[in-house]
Protein backbone atom coordinates (compact mmCIF):
# COMPACT_ATOMS: atom_id res chain seq x y z
CA UNK A 1 0.00 0.00 0.00
CA UNK A 2 1.63 3.53 -0.73
CA UNK A 3 1.49 6.21 1.45
CA UNK A 4 -1.40 9.07 0.89
CA UNK A 5 -0.19 13.07 -0.31
CA UNK A 6 0.80 14.65 2.74
CA UNK A 7 -2.48 16.90 2.51
CA UNK A 8 -4.89 13.96 2.24
CA UNK A 9 -3.22 12.44 5.07
CA UNK A 10 -3.83 15.47 7.28
CA UNK A 11 -7.10 15.79 6.37
CA UNK A 12 -8.13 12.24 7.24
CA UNK A 13 -8.66 10.29 9.97
CA UNK A 14 -6.76 7.04 9.08
CA UNK A 15 -8.14 4.07 11.28
CA UNK A 16 -5.92 0.95 11.02
CA UNK A 17 -7.94 -1.68 12.11
CA UNK A 18 -6.93 -5.67 13.17
CA UNK A 19 -9.09 -8.03 14.15
CA UNK A 20 -8.63 -11.49 15.27
CA UNK A 21 -8.05 -14.60 12.81
CA UNK A 22 -11.91 -15.98 12.80
CA UNK A 23 -15.01 -14.99 10.70
CA UNK A 24 -16.72 -14.47 13.76
CA UNK A 25 -14.44 -11.56 14.43
CA UNK A 26 -13.55 -10.81 10.91
CA UNK A 27 -17.08 -9.97 9.99
CA UNK A 28 -17.96 -7.43 13.00
CA UNK A 29 -14.38 -5.74 13.11
CA UNK A 30 -15.29 -5.07 8.91
CA UNK A 31 -19.06 -4.05 9.82
CA UNK A 32 -16.99 -1.37 12.22
CA UNK A 33 -15.10 -0.14 9.48
CA UNK A 34 -17.84 0.50 6.83
CA UNK A 35 -19.66 2.49 10.00
CA UNK A 36 -16.42 4.26 10.56
CA UNK A 37 -16.28 5.37 6.78
CA UNK A 38 -20.05 6.00 6.16
CA UNK A 39 -20.42 8.09 9.84
CA UNK A 40 -18.02 10.49 8.49
CA UNK A 41 -17.64 10.48 4.43
CA UNK A 42 -14.51 11.39 3.22
CA UNK A 43 -12.81 11.96 6.22
CA UNK A 44 -12.72 8.34 8.07
CA UNK A 45 -10.56 6.16 6.15
CA UNK A 46 -10.71 2.99 7.62
CA UNK A 47 -8.20 -0.18 6.65
CA UNK A 48 -8.94 -3.33 7.57
CA UNK A 49 -5.24 -5.39 8.21
CA UNK A 50 -5.60 -8.93 7.96
CA UNK A 51 -3.32 -11.82 6.52
CA UNK A 52 -3.77 -12.94 2.80
CA UNK A 53 -6.52 -15.75 2.98
CA UNK A 54 -8.45 -13.66 5.37
CA UNK A 55 -9.21 -11.06 2.62
CA UNK A 56 -11.74 -12.91 0.85
CA UNK A 57 -13.46 -12.86 4.46
CA UNK A 58 -13.65 -8.88 4.50
CA UNK A 59 -14.60 -8.47 0.69
CA UNK A 60 -17.42 -10.81 1.37
CA UNK A 61 -18.53 -8.37 4.06
CA UNK A 62 -17.84 -5.23 2.29
CA UNK A 63 -20.04 -6.83 -0.56
CA UNK A 64 -23.07 -7.72 1.87
CA UNK A 65 -23.11 -3.60 2.39
CA UNK A 66 -22.20 -2.68 -1.07
CA UNK A 67 -19.09 -0.58 0.64
CA UNK A 68 -15.72 -2.00 -0.73
CA UNK A 69 -14.25 1.05 -2.24
CA UNK A 70 -15.08 3.02 1.31
CA UNK A 71 -12.37 0.51 3.53
CA UNK A 72 -9.09 -0.32 2.40
CA UNK A 73 -7.48 -3.40 2.89
CA UNK A 74 -3.70 -3.89 4.21
CA UNK A 75 -2.44 -7.73 4.22
CA UNK A 76 0.90 -9.07 6.95
CA UNK A 77 2.31 -12.55 6.49
CA UNK A 78 0.44 -15.25 8.54
CA UNK A 79 2.76 -16.46 11.41
CA UNK A 80 4.86 -19.98 11.03
CA UNK A 81 2.52 -22.57 12.56
CA UNK A 82 3.96 -26.00 12.86
CA UNK A 83 1.15 -28.97 11.90
CA UNK A 84 -0.91 -26.19 10.32
CA UNK A 85 -1.64 -26.52 5.92
CA UNK A 86 -0.18 -23.49 3.96
CA UNK A 87 -2.97 -21.29 3.62
CA UNK A 88 -4.92 -22.19 6.50
CA UNK A 89 -5.32 -18.89 8.53
CA UNK A 90 -8.72 -18.97 9.96
CA UNK A 91 -10.33 -20.81 12.75
CA UNK A 92 -13.29 -21.38 10.35
CA UNK A 93 -11.33 -23.18 7.98
CA UNK A 94 -8.98 -24.80 10.61
CA UNK A 95 -11.11 -27.89 11.98
CA UNK A 96 -9.32 -29.75 14.87
CA UNK A 97 -6.50 -27.45 14.30
CA UNK A 98 -8.09 -24.27 15.45
CA UNK A 99 -6.30 -24.68 19.00
CA UNK A 100 -3.26 -24.11 16.70
CA UNK A 101 -4.67 -20.91 15.79
CA UNK A 102 -5.61 -19.65 18.93
CA UNK A 103 -2.35 -20.49 20.72
CA UNK A 104 -0.18 -18.19 17.59
CA UNK A 105 -2.84 -15.60 17.83
CA UNK A 106 -1.82 -14.65 21.64
CA UNK A 107 1.85 -15.46 21.00
CA UNK A 108 3.75 -12.30 21.07
CA UNK A 109 6.98 -13.69 19.64
CA UNK A 110 4.89 -15.01 16.37
CA UNK A 111 2.27 -12.73 15.74
CA UNK A 112 3.64 -8.93 16.99
CA UNK A 113 6.51 -8.68 14.39
CA UNK A 114 4.36 -9.22 11.04
CA UNK A 115 1.90 -6.46 12.49
CA UNK A 116 4.11 -4.29 14.00
CA UNK A 117 5.89 -3.79 10.95
CA UNK A 118 2.65 -2.97 9.01
CA UNK A 119 1.49 -0.73 11.68
CA UNK A 120 5.01 1.30 11.80
CA UNK A 121 4.86 1.20 7.68
CA UNK A 122 1.54 2.71 7.70
CA UNK A 123 1.03 5.01 10.55
CA UNK A 124 -1.75 5.51 11.22
CA UNK A 125 -3.55 7.54 13.14
CA UNK A 126 -5.44 5.33 15.31
CA UNK A 127 -4.42 1.99 15.73
CA UNK A 128 -8.23 -0.42 16.29
CA UNK A 129 -7.35 -3.82 17.60
CA UNK A 130 -8.96 -6.83 18.75
CA UNK A 131 -8.53 -8.22 22.04
CA UNK A 132 -6.03 -10.95 21.63
CA UNK A 133 -3.69 -8.49 20.15
CA UNK A 134 -2.48 -6.97 23.37
CA UNK A 135 0.92 -5.51 22.74
CA UNK A 136 -0.81 -2.84 19.74
CA UNK A 137 -1.90 -0.57 22.65
CA UNK A 138 2.08 -0.77 23.01
CA UNK A 139 2.83 0.08 19.74
CA UNK A 140 0.63 2.48 19.16
CA UNK A 141 1.77 4.27 22.52
CA UNK A 142 5.41 3.80 20.77
CA UNK A 143 4.27 5.88 17.37
CA UNK A 144 1.81 8.41 19.71
CA UNK A 145 -1.16 7.35 18.65
CA UNK A 146 -4.27 6.50 20.27
CA UNK A 147 -5.04 2.29 20.31
CA UNK A 148 -8.72 1.46 21.01
CA UNK A 149 -9.46 -2.22 22.06
CA UNK A 150 -13.18 -3.51 20.24
CA UNK A 151 -14.20 -6.35 21.56
CA UNK A 152 -16.99 -8.65 19.52
CA UNK A 153 -18.16 -9.99 23.31
CA UNK A 154 -20.45 -7.61 25.43
CA UNK A 155 -19.47 -6.11 28.84
CA UNK A 156 -22.06 -9.13 30.55
CA UNK A 157 -19.33 -11.58 29.51
CA UNK A 158 -16.20 -9.44 29.59
CA UNK A 159 -16.68 -8.34 32.71
CA UNK A 160 -17.81 -12.20 34.40
CA UNK A 161 -14.17 -13.30 33.14
CA UNK A 162 -12.56 -10.27 34.32
CA UNK A 163 -13.66 -10.74 37.66
CA UNK A 164 -13.26 -14.57 37.74
CA UNK A 165 -9.76 -13.75 36.67
CA UNK A 166 -9.23 -11.47 39.67
CA UNK A 167 -10.59 -13.06 42.08
CA UNK A 168 -9.95 -16.96 42.45
CA UNK A 169 -6.90 -18.98 41.41
CA UNK A 170 -7.25 -21.48 39.07
CA UNK A 171 -11.10 -23.14 40.41
CA UNK A 172 -9.20 -26.58 40.63
CA UNK A 173 -11.50 -27.18 43.74
CA UNK A 174 -14.58 -25.97 42.73
CA UNK A 175 -17.88 -27.72 41.36
CA UNK A 176 -19.83 -24.40 41.13
CA UNK A 177 -18.50 -20.65 40.88
CA UNK A 178 -20.23 -17.85 41.85
CA UNK A 179 -19.74 -14.55 39.59
CA UNK A 180 -18.48 -11.46 41.89
CA UNK A 181 -19.38 -7.88 41.64
CA UNK A 182 -21.89 -8.77 39.07
CA UNK A 183 -25.22 -6.50 38.92
CA UNK A 184 -28.44 -8.11 38.31
CA UNK A 185 -29.47 -11.51 38.96
CA UNK A 186 -26.47 -13.98 40.39
CA UNK A 187 -24.66 -15.74 37.99
CA UNK A 188 -23.72 -19.31 38.91
CA UNK A 189 -21.44 -21.40 36.50
CA UNK A 190 -20.01 -24.95 37.40
CA UNK A 191 -16.18 -25.23 36.74
CA UNK A 192 -16.63 -27.29 34.14
CA UNK A 193 -18.23 -24.53 31.93
CA UNK A 194 -15.61 -22.28 32.29
CA UNK A 195 -13.44 -20.80 29.68
CA UNK A 196 -10.39 -23.35 29.31
CA UNK A 197 -7.98 -20.01 30.55
CA UNK A 198 -10.37 -19.87 34.02
CA UNK A 199 -9.67 -23.54 34.58
CA UNK A 200 -6.02 -23.83 35.02
CA UNK A 201 -3.28 -21.60 36.49
CA UNK A 202 -1.55 -22.23 33.84
CA UNK A 203 -3.53 -20.94 31.29
CA UNK A 204 -5.17 -18.22 33.61
CA UNK A 205 -1.43 -16.71 34.11
CA UNK A 206 -1.31 -16.47 30.21
CA UNK A 207 -4.21 -14.24 29.33
CA UNK A 208 -3.29 -11.19 32.44
CA UNK A 209 -1.75 -9.74 29.23
CA UNK A 210 -5.09 -8.99 27.11
CA UNK A 211 -6.54 -7.96 30.38
CA UNK A 212 -3.88 -5.38 31.35
CA UNK A 213 -3.65 -4.59 27.37
CA UNK A 214 -7.60 -3.24 27.97
CA UNK A 215 -6.79 -1.51 30.82
CA UNK A 216 -4.09 0.29 29.36
CA UNK A 217 -5.86 1.77 26.07
CA UNK A 218 -6.93 5.22 25.05
CA UNK A 219 -10.62 3.45 25.08
CA UNK A 220 -12.86 0.32 24.77
CA UNK A 221 -15.41 -0.53 21.91
CA UNK A 222 -18.27 -3.05 22.07
CA UNK A 223 -20.39 -4.61 19.43
CA UNK A 224 -23.45 -4.10 21.69
CA UNK A 225 -26.07 -1.78 22.46
CA UNK A 226 -26.54 0.45 25.68
CA UNK A 227 -30.11 -0.95 26.06
CA UNK A 228 -29.08 -4.56 26.10
CA UNK A 229 -26.45 -4.52 29.05
CA UNK A 230 -27.45 -1.22 30.74
CA UNK A 231 -26.74 -2.31 34.16
CA UNK A 232 -23.17 -3.99 32.89
CA UNK A 233 -22.21 -1.34 29.97
CA UNK A 234 -22.35 1.56 33.47
CA UNK A 235 -20.47 0.19 35.02
CA UNK A 236 -17.48 1.29 31.92
CA UNK A 237 -15.61 3.02 31.61
CA UNK A 238 -12.62 1.72 34.06
CA UNK A 239 -10.88 4.17 35.52
CA UNK A 240 -9.42 6.85 32.99
CA UNK A 241 -10.52 5.09 29.90
CA UNK A 242 -13.52 5.67 27.32
CA UNK A 243 -15.89 3.39 26.59
CA UNK A 244 -18.29 3.23 23.69
CA UNK A 245 -21.56 0.68 22.53
CA UNK A 246 -22.04 1.00 18.99
CA UNK A 247 -23.96 -2.15 17.99
CA UNK A 248 -25.55 -3.89 16.41
CA UNK A 249 -22.88 -3.65 14.01
CA UNK A 250 -25.05 -6.01 11.81
CA UNK A 251 -28.06 -3.33 11.45
CA UNK A 252 -29.53 -1.60 9.64
CA UNK A 253 -30.27 -4.82 7.68
CA UNK A 254 -29.01 -4.18 3.51
CA UNK A 255 -31.95 -3.37 1.45
CA UNK A 256 -33.57 -7.03 0.41
CA UNK A 257 -31.90 -7.64 -2.84
CA UNK A 258 -31.02 -10.06 -5.47
CA UNK A 259 -28.51 -12.00 -2.66
CA UNK A 260 -31.05 -12.88 0.02
CA UNK A 261 -34.35 -12.66 -2.28
CA UNK A 262 -33.42 -15.66 -4.17
CA UNK A 263 -31.58 -17.83 -1.70
CA UNK A 264 -32.90 -21.46 -1.62
CA UNK A 265 -33.38 -21.17 1.98
CA UNK A 266 -35.27 -17.61 2.17
CA UNK A 267 -37.21 -19.26 -0.68
CA UNK A 268 -38.19 -22.18 1.49
CA UNK A 269 -38.59 -20.02 4.63
CA UNK A 270 -41.43 -18.16 2.51
CA UNK A 271 -43.85 -21.73 2.36
CA UNK A 272 -43.96 -21.91 6.20
CA UNK A 273 -46.08 -20.48 8.75
CA UNK A 274 -45.41 -17.20 10.61
CA UNK A 275 -42.80 -18.39 14.00
CA UNK A 276 -42.96 -21.82 13.26
CA UNK A 277 -39.72 -22.66 11.93
CA UNK A 278 -36.77 -23.51 14.54
CA UNK A 279 -33.24 -21.86 12.81
CA UNK A 280 -30.34 -24.46 14.16
CA UNK A 281 -26.68 -22.76 13.55
CA UNK A 282 -23.59 -23.59 15.39
CA UNK A 283 -21.30 -20.66 14.25
CA UNK A 284 -18.30 -20.93 12.38
CA UNK A 285 -15.42 -23.10 13.89
CA UNK A 286 -16.38 -24.76 17.17
CA UNK A 287 -16.19 -28.78 15.80
CA UNK A 288 -19.22 -31.08 17.05
CA UNK A 289 -18.62 -35.37 16.96
CA UNK A 290 -20.79 -36.85 14.18
CA UNK A 291 -22.89 -38.83 17.43
CA UNK A 292 -23.98 -36.00 18.62
CA UNK A 293 -24.69 -34.39 15.09
CA UNK A 294 -27.07 -37.89 14.38
CA UNK A 295 -28.74 -37.18 17.75
CA UNK A 296 -29.13 -33.42 16.72
CA UNK A 297 -30.65 -35.19 13.66
CA UNK A 298 -32.92 -37.40 15.06
CA UNK A 299 -33.98 -34.63 17.60
CA UNK A 300 -35.45 -32.53 14.74
CA UNK A 301 -37.08 -34.90 13.25
CA UNK A 302 -39.00 -36.13 16.05
CA UNK A 303 -39.74 -32.73 17.36
CA UNK A 304 -42.26 -32.81 14.40
CA UNK A 305 -41.40 -29.13 13.97
CA UNK A 306 -40.17 -27.14 10.47
CA UNK A 307 -36.49 -25.94 10.83
CA UNK A 308 -33.84 -24.64 9.33
CA UNK A 309 -30.35 -26.65 9.82
CA UNK A 310 -26.95 -24.60 8.42
CA UNK A 311 -24.49 -27.40 8.55
CA UNK A 312 -21.00 -26.84 8.76
CA UNK A 313 -19.51 -30.41 8.82
CA UNK A 314 -17.58 -31.92 5.70
CA UNK A 315 -18.00 -35.19 5.33
CA UNK A 316 -21.12 -36.09 7.59
CA UNK A 317 -24.05 -37.86 5.86
CA UNK A 318 -27.83 -37.53 7.92
CA UNK A 319 -29.14 -41.32 9.40
CA UNK A 320 -30.25 -43.62 6.25
CA UNK A 321 -33.74 -43.03 4.94
CA UNK A 322 -33.72 -39.31 7.39
CA UNK A 323 -34.11 -36.70 4.69
CA UNK A 324 -37.34 -38.72 3.33
CA UNK A 325 -38.72 -39.02 6.46
CA UNK A 326 -38.44 -34.96 7.16
CA UNK A 327 -39.16 -34.34 3.42
CA UNK A 328 -40.22 -30.74 2.94
CA UNK A 329 -40.67 -30.08 6.40
CA UNK A 330 -37.13 -29.73 7.35
CA UNK A 331 -34.14 -27.93 5.28
CA UNK A 332 -30.57 -28.80 5.16
CA UNK A 333 -27.97 -25.70 4.43
CA UNK A 334 -24.56 -26.78 3.98
CA UNK A 335 -21.67 -23.72 3.78
CA UNK A 336 -22.39 -19.99 4.32
CA UNK A 337 -25.99 -19.05 5.28
CA UNK A 338 -27.23 -15.96 4.85
CA UNK A 339 -28.01 -15.29 8.69
CA UNK A 340 -29.37 -12.03 9.36
CA UNK A 341 -31.96 -12.49 6.49
CA UNK A 342 -32.96 -15.94 7.68
CA UNK A 343 -33.16 -14.21 11.73
CA UNK A 344 -35.11 -11.52 10.14
CA UNK A 345 -37.92 -13.72 8.34
CA UNK A 346 -40.75 -13.95 10.07
CA UNK A 347 -41.60 -17.66 9.84
CA UNK A 348 -38.66 -18.00 12.45
CA UNK A 349 -39.80 -18.38 15.62
CA UNK A 350 -36.68 -19.77 17.69
CA UNK A 351 -32.55 -19.61 17.00
CA UNK A 352 -30.79 -22.94 18.29
CA UNK A 353 -27.64 -21.37 18.55
CA UNK A 354 -24.02 -22.32 20.10
CA UNK A 355 -24.42 -18.31 22.04
CA UNK A 356 -21.73 -17.15 20.11
CA UNK A 357 -21.76 -12.96 20.91
CA UNK A 358 -22.83 -12.04 17.23
CA UNK A 359 -25.11 -14.56 16.50
CA UNK A 360 -26.74 -13.53 19.95
CA UNK A 361 -26.70 -9.90 18.77
CA UNK A 362 -28.57 -10.97 15.75
CA UNK A 363 -31.27 -12.73 17.25
CA UNK A 364 -32.19 -10.27 19.82
CA UNK A 365 -31.82 -7.41 16.94
CA UNK A 366 -34.18 -9.45 15.09
CA UNK A 367 -36.59 -10.52 18.52
CA UNK A 368 -36.16 -14.09 17.78
CA UNK A 369 -35.87 -16.14 20.72
CA UNK A 370 -33.18 -18.75 21.81
CA UNK A 371 -32.88 -22.23 22.77
CA UNK A 372 -29.07 -22.22 23.96
CA UNK A 373 -26.41 -25.13 23.49
CA UNK A 374 -23.28 -23.21 23.82
CA UNK A 375 -19.73 -25.60 23.25
CA UNK A 376 -16.69 -23.68 23.91
CA UNK A 377 -15.02 -20.30 25.20
CA UNK A 378 -17.26 -17.64 26.43
CA UNK A 379 -20.26 -19.34 25.11
CA UNK A 380 -21.56 -20.52 28.23
CA UNK A 381 -21.49 -16.97 29.94
CA UNK A 382 -23.25 -15.50 27.22
CA UNK A 383 -26.11 -18.43 27.75
CA UNK A 384 -26.54 -16.61 30.99
CA UNK A 385 -27.21 -13.62 29.65
CA UNK A 386 -29.73 -14.44 27.79
CA UNK A 387 -31.27 -17.40 30.18
CA UNK A 388 -30.82 -15.24 33.12
CA UNK A 389 -30.77 -11.70 32.46
CA UNK A 390 -32.75 -11.03 29.45
CA UNK A 391 -35.00 -14.05 29.64
CA UNK A 392 -34.90 -14.39 25.98
CA UNK A 393 -34.66 -18.02 25.88
CA UNK A 394 -34.16 -21.53 27.31
CA UNK A 395 -31.41 -24.15 27.30
CA UNK A 396 -31.93 -27.20 25.28
CA UNK A 397 -29.94 -29.51 28.00
CA UNK A 398 -29.38 -29.40 31.37
CA UNK A 399 -27.31 -32.46 31.68
CA UNK A 400 -23.33 -32.19 32.47
CA UNK A 401 -21.78 -29.88 30.33
CA UNK A 402 -18.29 -28.68 29.63
CA UNK A 403 -16.13 -26.20 27.84
CA UNK A 404 -13.36 -29.62 26.75
CA UNK A 405 -14.26 -32.09 24.07
CA UNK A 406 -13.20 -34.98 26.59
CA UNK A 407 -16.02 -34.06 29.17
CA UNK A 408 -19.06 -33.40 27.25
CA UNK A 409 -21.96 -35.62 27.54
CA UNK A 410 -24.05 -36.64 24.00
CA UNK A 411 -27.27 -34.84 24.30
CA UNK A 412 -29.98 -37.58 23.44
CA UNK A 413 -32.51 -36.86 20.37
CA UNK A 414 -35.16 -36.98 23.00
CA UNK A 415 -33.97 -33.96 24.68
CA UNK A 416 -33.88 -32.44 21.91
CA UNK A 417 -37.07 -33.01 20.53
CA UNK A 418 -38.54 -32.42 23.72
CA UNK A 419 -37.05 -29.03 24.07
CA UNK A 420 -37.74 -27.25 20.34
CA UNK A 421 -41.42 -29.26 20.72
CA UNK A 422 -41.56 -27.06 23.81
CA UNK A 423 -40.68 -24.04 22.76
CA UNK A 424 -42.28 -23.85 19.54
CA UNK A 425 -45.77 -25.24 20.90
CA UNK A 426 -48.34 -22.04 20.93
CA UNK A 427 -48.84 -20.48 24.54
CA UNK A 428 -45.38 -22.63 24.89
CA UNK A 429 -42.38 -21.42 26.82
CA UNK A 430 -41.45 -19.77 23.56
CA UNK A 431 -43.97 -17.00 23.72
CA UNK A 432 -42.94 -15.08 26.92
CA UNK A 433 -39.34 -15.20 25.55
CA UNK A 434 -40.60 -13.77 22.26
CA UNK A 435 -41.98 -11.00 23.77
CA UNK A 436 -39.02 -9.55 25.47
CA UNK A 437 -36.62 -10.30 22.52
CA UNK A 438 -39.08 -8.10 20.08
CA UNK A 439 -38.86 -5.31 22.85
CA UNK A 440 -35.06 -5.62 22.58
CA UNK A 441 -35.24 -5.62 18.66
CA UNK A 442 -37.23 -2.28 18.39
CA UNK A 443 -34.61 -0.87 20.85
CA UNK A 444 -31.64 -2.30 18.63
CA UNK A 445 -33.07 -0.60 16.11
CA UNK A 446 -34.09 2.57 17.78
CA UNK A 447 -30.05 2.23 18.83
CA UNK A 448 -28.36 2.71 15.53
CA UNK A 449 -30.77 5.06 13.91
CA UNK A 450 -30.13 8.33 13.93
CA UNK A 451 -29.98 9.87 17.52
CA UNK A 452 -29.96 6.45 18.93
CA UNK A 453 -27.52 5.20 21.59
CA UNK A 454 -24.65 3.33 19.09
CA UNK A 455 -25.55 6.21 16.55
CA UNK A 456 -24.07 8.96 18.91
CA UNK A 457 -21.43 6.46 20.60
CA UNK A 458 -19.85 6.28 17.06
CA UNK A 459 -19.68 9.93 16.59
CA UNK A 460 -18.99 10.36 19.67
CA UNK A 461 -15.70 7.72 19.10
CA UNK A 462 -14.59 9.52 15.74
CA UNK A 463 -14.74 13.32 17.48
CA UNK A 464 -12.37 11.75 20.67
CA UNK A 465 -10.46 10.11 18.18
CA UNK A 466 -9.79 13.64 15.60
CA UNK A 467 -9.53 15.68 18.90
CA UNK A 468 -6.55 13.17 19.85
CA UNK A 469 -5.15 13.33 16.62
CA UNK A 470 -5.22 17.39 16.57
CA UNK A 471 -3.75 17.21 19.93
CA UNK A 472 -0.57 15.42 19.02
CA UNK A 473 2.78 17.25 17.68
CA UNK A 474 2.66 17.94 13.60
Amino acid sequence: MQRMASSEHNEKLRILIVPFFATSHIGPHTDLAVRLAAARPGAVEPTMAVTPANVPVVRSALERHGASAAVRIATYPFPAVGGLPAGVENLSSAGADGWRIDAAAIDEALTRPAQEALIRELSPDVVLTDVHFFWNSVIAGELGVPCVTFSVIGPFSTLAMDHLHDTVDGYSGCHEVIVPRLPGPEIRIPRTELPEFLRSQETNDGFEPPFAAMRRCFGLAFNTFFELERQYCELYPWPGKRAYFLGPLSLPLPPAGATAGESPCIRWLGLMPRCSVVYVCFGTYAPISADQLRELALGLEASEKPFLWALRADGWAPPEGWEERVGKRGMLLRGWAPQAAILAHPAVGAFLTHCGSSSLLEAASAGVPMLTWPLVWDQFIEERLVTDVLKIGERVWSGSRSTWDAEKETVPAEAVARAVARFLEPGGTGEAARGRALELAAKANAAVAEGGSSYCDLRRLIDDLVEAKQGRPV
